[in-house]
């Protein structure tokens, strides 16, 4: 019997020692999701992840030619409790979980304009470059639990070229609860008069100069489309990260003279090393 009781005992003080260390791990990551980068590993202050990616991607939004492209990947964070202020690239953002359910996110960023010369095969001639322009993106994420096996995404993005909304239900695979694993996610993605005449549309004057009949656009539904996201620990400081997009055009968008090719697809790879 005193046996029993010693070994009961040690039982119960292995798990009270044992339960703060489960908890902390659980809340390695703001939220369990790959595809939200968090270097902080549950810890307040700075935080700060530098690496390379490499991805194989359309030239331009509808366009037929594919071209590998290296850019550097990472970012800068700071954390303060379900808070994390970042720098990544050319964007500058905030991220918060409220309530464990909800995940908000503000990003300031830059918008790349398209150039005659992005294709090479000539297609964009006389049309002319597109403004570069400042972007502004607002995102919103409800989970179904506390866990992230499930969630629903809202994301607004606009800038003077105009307005693009995006939504989406998603699914996260495995159990890790540090932000590594993958997830899948549909999407459904709109955009205003504007943004569609400036990616896809023709003025009678590009379309005197290039040849291609004028084209005006209309709002509304774009394209629907997949995302997959990895990321895994390959070392205690180092990532590997992937990501594969699939975008499939309205018919609206394929009547369009630029897209030359009725769906849009992304594939990435990079390694991420965390200070």
């Amino acid at each position: 019997m005193k046996t029993s009781t010693a070994l009961l005992s040690a039982a119960l003080l292995q798990a009270l020692l044992l339960q703060p260390a489960l908890a902390q791990d659980e809340k390695t990551a703001l939220v369990p999701l790959p595809s939200i980068e968090d270097f902080t590993r549950g810890e307040d202050g700075f935080a700060f992840g530098l690496g390379l990616g490499i991805e194989y991607e359309a030239a331009y939004e509808g366009s037929d030619e594919f071209g590998v492209e290296v850019d550097p990947a990472g970012a800068v964070q700071w954390r303060n409790d379900d808070d994390i202020f970042f720098w990544a690239g050319e964007a500058l953002g905030w991220r918060g979980l409220r309530s464990d359910t909800w995940l908000f996110e503000a990003v300031v960023g830059f918008e790349e304009g398209r150039e005659e010369g992005d294709s090479d095969d000539g297609r964009l001639d006389g049309l002319g470059a597109t403004d570069e322009a400042v972007e502004f993106a607002l995102q919103a994420r409800r989970a179904f639990d506390a866990d992230w096996r499930y969630w629903l995404d809202g994301r607004l993005v606009t800038s003077d070229n105009g307005t693009l909304g995006i939504f989406g239900v998603g699914r996260r695979f495995g159990d890790q609860m540090d932000g590594t694993g993958s997830e899948l996610a549909i999407v459904a993605v709109y955009h205003d008069s504007d943004l569609a005449n400036t990616e896809f549309g023709i003025t009678p004057a590009q379309s005197a100069a290039s040849g291609l009949a004028e084209t005006e656009m209309s709002g509304g539904f774009r394209s629907i489309g997949l995302n997959y996201s990895y990321r895994n620990y390959i070392r205690e400081n180092w990532q590997i990260f992937g990501e594969v997009l699939y975008e499939h055009f309205s018919s609206d968008i394929q009547d369009s003279p630029i897209a030359r090719s009725d769906y849009e697809a992304e594939v990435g790879v990079g390694f991420i090393y965390i200070f």
